[in-house]
């Protein structure tokens, strides 16, 4: 697990939190929630928002951290994804009304674990529809109806759009790029006990070039537009 720093805008800059070592039959899903537990465990803080793949979470795990540990896991929504209200419809993935409106994300209730979704501007069917004198325009959903489409964060948010299709192409390039320059593309490890140590060198290396690069940035360097560069959201 890493943590994107993204206050620092030279580059791309991943530092890590959790590593973890395992032969290659052991299933991704076994290490999330450990992780969090581990890092809960030395920093008392936990990330609001967490990118990943499907195949690092089930549905059990997913509902779990988000109630309770009030952390979003956000992943990309499949195309043989089984699609609930309001994203099912005409227009599959994009959430409608019954009555077929476009429904915009108006923001979350925590403390009922629903998504509220409203009219989406401009309201094209709204002034036509016979509802209106009855429908507030306004939709709840509960966050456990569908754990990636709804859940913390729901698919039709801006946040998670963001992160799955900015942020999230961003992670497998980023450590590619410290992998090669570690040097250990050229390795080929048959011992797990090696591997881990290996592990442990590599990301203490990651952390002490990511200090460095906090507390003395480096001057312009000539291979520096060949770098990933970072992109800055305001999430405030």
């Amino acid at each position: 697990m890493r943590l994107w720093l993204s206050h620092y805008k030279e580059r791309v800059l991943l530092v890590p939190l959790v590593s973890w070592v395992a032969p290659a039959h052991r299933s991704d899903k076994l290490f999330l929630l450990p992780s969090f537990r581990r890092i809960f465990k030395r920093h008392q803080w936990l990330p609001r928002w967490t990118v990943g793949d499907r195949g690092y979470i089930g549905r059990d795990a997913q509902r779990f951290i988000r109630e309770k540990l009030g952390v979003a896991f956000i992943t990309r929504m499949r195309s043989d994804i089984k699609l609930v209200e309001p994203y099912s419809g005409p227009h599959p993935g994009i959430p409608h009304c019954p009555q077929g409106q476009r429904l915009q994300w108006l923001g979350a209730d925590v403390e009922d674990q629903q998504q509220w979704y409203g009219a989406a501007q401009p309201q094209e069917t709204c002034a036509w529809c016979w509802e209106r004198s009855a429908c507030g325009q306004e939709f709840a959903y509960a966050a456990s109806d569908h754990e990636i489409l709804h859940g913390a964060v729901p698919q039709a948010s801006w946040l998670a759009q963001t992160l799955t299709k900015r942020v999230r192409p961003w992670i497998e390039p980023a450590q590619s790029f410290e992998k090669n320059q570690l040097g250990l593309s050229a390795f080929f490890l048959n011992s797990i006990q090696l591997t881990w140590v290996m592990s442990l060198l590599a990301d203490a290396v990651v952390l002490m070039r990511a200090k460095a690069l906090l507390v003395a940035p480096q001057k312009e360097q000539l291979l520096a537009n060949l770098a990933p560069k970072q992109t800055f959201f305001d999430w405030s």
